[in-house]
């Protein structure tokens, strides 16, 4: 069973970047998919960012353009590069990972947060 693990959270000024990585203690280069989440406090978990097996990436209108996901199997890891941060995206940043039966796999979470 895959286990993942963030980091690269902190504190970041507006405007600033950070970069996320998620470990995982296997390969990834079976999943189907990973993604990306973050949970603001008194809100919903929401999707940030998400890349396929294949390569695809995808974003929703708040990180498109500033977020971008990358992946590099030989480390098993998976990245979360975020440029021209905003107060609005201080969080707790969840990797998350879909096994080829469709079992969802998250790791525990890593801070974020922007100051102004």
């Amino acid at each position: 069973q895959v286990q993942l693990v963030e980091s690269g959270g902190g504190l970041v000024e507006t405007g600033g970047s950070l970069k996320l990585s998620c470990v995982a203690s296997g390969s990834i280069a079976h999943l189907n998919a990973m993604a990306w989440y973050r949970q603001a406090p008194g809100k919903q978990r929401e999707l940030v960012a998400t890349i396929t097996r294949l390569g695809t990436t995808n974003y929703p209108d708040s990180a498109k353009g500033r977020f971008t996901i990358s992946r590099d199997n030989a480390k098993n890891t998976v990245y979360l590069l975020m440029n021209s941060l905003k107060s609005e995206d201080t969080a707790v940043y969840y990797c998350n990972a879909v096994t080829p039966s469709n079992y969802l796999l998250w790791g525990q979470g890593t801070q974020v947060t922007v100051s102004s």
